[in-house]
């Protein structure tokens, strides 16, 4: 590994004091490299704005690309209890925990989830991306957090990093921390999934990753045939 002279600190995924680490970290308003599901995240928690700006600052991500938001497990939704409808919880069910982001509508849920100081700073004006990785470590991670706002862990218009040394290697030295997990999952990111318009049975694929479209067509199929929905 290049050797990097930087105060970005190093911790192991396997370690839970890593964990603590990383989230005590987040919870301060730091900004830092996780694993997920799919590829390496740049991850700053949805307390701090300003954080979720220094993202875009990292990146050099133009500012008309939304970020999306991060959760543990659909429980953290349920509980609060968005207008979602039956057809659009089905879906969810479906693709949930996974290498999917669902675009839905934006509204006052996202603040009872504790998204409420980074409303204005996550998705567009009237929409918002929800991840929910199938990785231990990140729901453990954003257990211990709250949402977190991320975007994939790689300068604007670079590959994906696959791999802790990649995140390292190029960004570690605006970054406060990257939680080393070895290689990702996969080697390309999620699949975008526009949810906006499901109540009219349609969804549209804005960018296919490691789910393939007829996979996720396949399981809209399936919670439009779920009885009572529809």
């Amino acid at each position: 590994m290049k050797e990097v002279v930087s105060s970005c600190i190093l911790p192991q995924s396997h370690r839970t004091s890593s964990l603590r680490t990383i989230a005590n970290m987040l919870d301060n308003g730091g900004v830092c490299g996780i694993p997920t599901d799919t590829v390496y995240a740049l991850a700053a928690s949805c307390k701090h704005p300003e954080a979720i700006n220094r993202i875009y600052s990292i990146k050099e991500r133009p500012s008309e690309k939304p970020i999306c938001i991060c959760i543990s497990n659909l429980d953290q939704l349920r509980v609060i209890n968005p207008p979602f409808s039956p057809l659009l919880w089905n879906f969810m069910d479906l693709v949930y925990p996974g290498g999917i982001s669902c675009i839905v509508q934006k509204g006052e849920w996202l603040k009872k989830l504790g998204v409420g100081p980074a409303y204005e700073t996550v998705g567009t004006n009237d929409s918002i991306m929800i991840r929910v990785p199938d990785h231990t470590v990140t729901a453990h991670l954003t257990d211990m957090t709250g949402p977190l706002a991320i975007t994939s862990a790689n300068p604007s218009g670079e590959s994906d990093s696959t791999h802790h040394d990649m995140v390292i290697t190029r960004l570690s030295d605006k970054l406060d921390a990257v939680l080393c997990d070895g290689y990702s999952n996969e080697l390309v990111g999620s699949t975008v999934v526009n949810c906006t318009k499901i109540n009219e049975g349609i969804i549209k694929i804005l960018r296919e990753g490691c789910v393939p479209t007829t996979k996720i067509m396949q399981l809209f199929e399936r919670a439009k045939n779920t009885p009572g929905v529809l």
